[in-house]
């Protein structure tokens, strides 16, 4: 009999929250189906030469298995998905995960199935996006301008930041930390994991607790094989995903909490906003918001929002 082959490809560390629940998932498929699988897990992709992006091209033609990947980068492909990233909206991550797990992340999936080759299998955490910069503390929106801002290939990201001030650029993620090194830019928005294990935090002294947006990333599987499989190996992978996704999601939630107890450690200035502050923010960005909202389907709007904002 021909081993089940499974293959698992991602662009972080083998420390990263989103790693380490890859390996999750790969010891639950072996636990619900036995020895006589073969896995393969490519933590990083950019020390095959490749950017983080390819993690998607590699499953959507199905050299790949499964990916990770955040979000925002499938917006362009799938409208509906922005609607995780209106900003400044969300503040409680577990109402956000009820939703996910309910109908509103039925209805992504089934979105990503009926115009894709990816099946969608889950959302983790991918954290809480803050601010840091090198030049100084960011407290209010007027902080924000003129500075060059890197940002991921997200259209929504991009209009967020400009309406802020800053004046963003695109950078793959595999490019970041050096691109922050050089001075390529001169703030930068990421989970607090990113910031401290890419060492950005050594260039960037200033770190806004903005919580602008709660980034997620899709699980996805490229359909056509897992049409292919039978009914056992399909439920054998949901079991597995739902697993890796609650070990996950506490992964995320103590790498905030170490981050933060190791930055208290360093000559950061972590900056905490007030409600007033936040609120300045949001004001800034409502223009954002509700051209978004002109685009997007106000019944998923309110499926996302009414059980997380």
């Amino acid at each position: 009999m021909t081993a089940l082959q499974f293959s698992f490809v991602g662009y972080q560390p083998m420390t990263s929250v989103h790693t380490r629940a890859a390996q999750v998932f790969e010891q639950a498929l072996r636990d619900e189906l036995g020895g006589g699988l073969e896995f393969l897990l490519q933590n990083n992709v950019a020390e095959a030469g490749m950017k983080a992006a390819d993690c998607l091209s590699l499953v959507e033609n199905g050299e790949r298995t499964f990916c990770y990947f955040a979000s925002s980068y499938s917006a362009h492909r799938f409208p509906e998905i922005a609607i995780l990233d209106l900003p400044f909206l969300i503040s409680d991550r577990h109402k956000a995960y009820q939703a996910l797990d309910g109908k509103f992340g039925d209805a992504l999936k089934e979105i990503v199935r009926g115009n894709s080759d990816y099946e969608l299998l889950g959302f983790w955490d991918n954290g809480f996006r803050h601010l840091s910069n090198s030049l100084h503390p960011i407290r209010t929106p007027g902080d924000c301008a003129g500075l060059r801002i890197r940002t991921g290939d997200s259209k929504l990201h991009q209009d967020t930041f400009a309406a802020l001030g800053f004046e963003p650029t695109f950078i793959d993620v595999a490019d970041l930390a050096a691109a922050v090194e050089r001075g390529d830019v001169d703030a930068q928005d990421n989970p607090l994991s990113n910031i401290f294990n890419f060492g950005i935090h050594n260039h960037h002294r200033h770190i806004t607790l903005s919580a602008h947006f709660l980034g997620f990333v899709t699980v996805f599987c490229h359909r056509p094989t897992y049409e292919g499989w039978d009914a056992p190996t399909r439920d054998a992978v949901h079991k597995a995903v739902a697993q890796a996704t609650v070990a996950q999601r506490g992964f995320a939630q103590a790498e905030d909490e170490r981050v933060l107890a190791e930055l208290a450690k360093t000559d950061n200035e972590v900056v905490e906003l007030s409600a007033g502050e936040r609120q300045a923010f949001l004001a800034a960005v409502q223009p954002v918001i509700d051209k978004e909202l002109e685009t997007l389907d106000s019944g998923l709007v309110d499926l996302y929002l009414g059980n997380a904002g």
